[in-house]
């Protein structure tokens, strides 16, 4: 993956409403793959210091509360882990953080019962060591299941708070990529997110629940995300690592050709330059970082639909545009119409394709 050193973060100062808005998620189709390309760039210093962007407990009130990253970091996501009284359950594709491991390994031995589930199937030589340490200090660690690929980045604690991520827990990612994360206290979401691991840690089969808002892969999340596209009517805005699915690619097209104004904000990669070729054509308007560390690394997966008017939603979640992502790994994703939420991660899509 990628570091950056410039970076427009754009957090809109919204406040927010209390009431959460959600739109059931269509169900069908599947999940993604995490490309196991990834290159990893050592990180640069930011030449602007966020921190004066920066909403460290995250943008809104109520169920529903967003982290953009970089700028808010990871000291929600450190506390939530820190100041756990009985549980904690972890999916994570890339786990190499050490100030994670070792709060994780605190929590352990002060009793609290911390179950971390990491991906093998793409992974397990990078998480390797992770998981060493983990066992070493009486967390209850566990590969996941063999053949399918872990791509969730998901954090439950007690029971009450999850934390749906496009970011992997991997430090030396975090200073130059583009990231979000939602704090969801929703107790069906809660409920459906604590099932889904407790079946995934004991390796069962499970159809995940849906819970208030849950986008699911393999079972609804290519449905969901082109639920979202093909209800906008004036403006979709769109930021993911691949372009690869091409129904989603597809329906982005057809979106633009009804006269939806479309952005479309990624790091340049030439896997990816046959569909940005086609999307353009359709009149989407396609902006990207170039490959680079000097530049922010697009690792976000959100779509955006008519952000600010009647009907809006958003898509916000682990899976990437590909085949893989939609139809066979394990992702997670939410989608809501929360104002607060669509306008924060609308806001920082406007900044990231000006800068791109």
């Amino acid at each position: 993956m990628h570091r950056l050193p410039l970076l427009a973060v754009a957090s809109a100062l919204v406040i927010l409403t209390g009431c959460k808005v959600t739109v059931s998620p269509s169900a069908d189709p599947p999940t993604s793959s995490h490309s196991a390309h990834k290159s990893t760039h050592s990180s640069a210093q930011a030449a602007k210091d966020p921190k004066s962007d920066a909403h460290p407990a995250g943008i809104g009130t109520g169920p529903l509360r967003l982290l953009i990253e970089p700028a808010d970091g990871l000291t929600t996501i450190d506390k939530l882990i820190t100041g756990a009284r009985s549980s904690v359950n972890l999916t994570m594709y890339e786990l190499r953080d050490t100030t994670a491991e070792h709060d994780l390994a605190a929590d352990a031995a002060r009793g609290v019962d911390v179950r971390v589930l990491l991906d093998r199937h793409l992974e397990k030589s990078r998480n390797s060591a992770t998981y060493s340490y983990l066992a070493a200090h009486k967390v209850h660690v566990a590969w996941a299941p063999s053949g399918t690929t872990y791509h969730q980045k998901t954090l439950t604690v007690d029971g009450t708070t999850s934390v749906i991520m496009t970011l992997n827990m991997v430090s030396a990612d975090y200073p130059g990529t583009r990231d979000f994360a939602v704090v969801d206290t929703a107790r069906s979401d809660i409920a459906a997110i604590t099932a889904t691991f407790n079946a995934d840690f004991a390796h069962k089969r499970i159809t995940p629940p849906d819970g208030a808002d849950l986008v699911w892969s393999p079972t609804n999340s290519q449905a969901s995300i082109l639920a979202v596209i093909n209800a906008a009517h004036r403006t979709l805005a769109v930021e993911n690592e691949e372009m690869g699915d091409s129904t989603v690619t597809a329906a982005l097209e057809a979106a633009a050709k009804r006269g939806v104004d479309v952005t479309v904000v990624m790091t340049a990669d030439s896997e990816w330059n046959r569909a940005f070729a086609a999307l353009r054509r359709a009149g989407v308007h396609v902006h990207t970082f170039p490959d680079s560390s000097r530049a922010l690394y697009i690792h976000a997966k959100a779509v955006v639909a008519d952000a600010g008017r009647s009907g809006q939603q958003v898509f916000v979640g682990s899976e990437n545009f590909s085949v893989a992502s939609l139809d066979e790994n394990r992702e997670l994703g939410i989608r809501t119409a929360n104002a607060a939420v669509i306008s924060a991660i609308s806001a920082t899509i406007a900044s990231d394709y000006a800068h791109a």
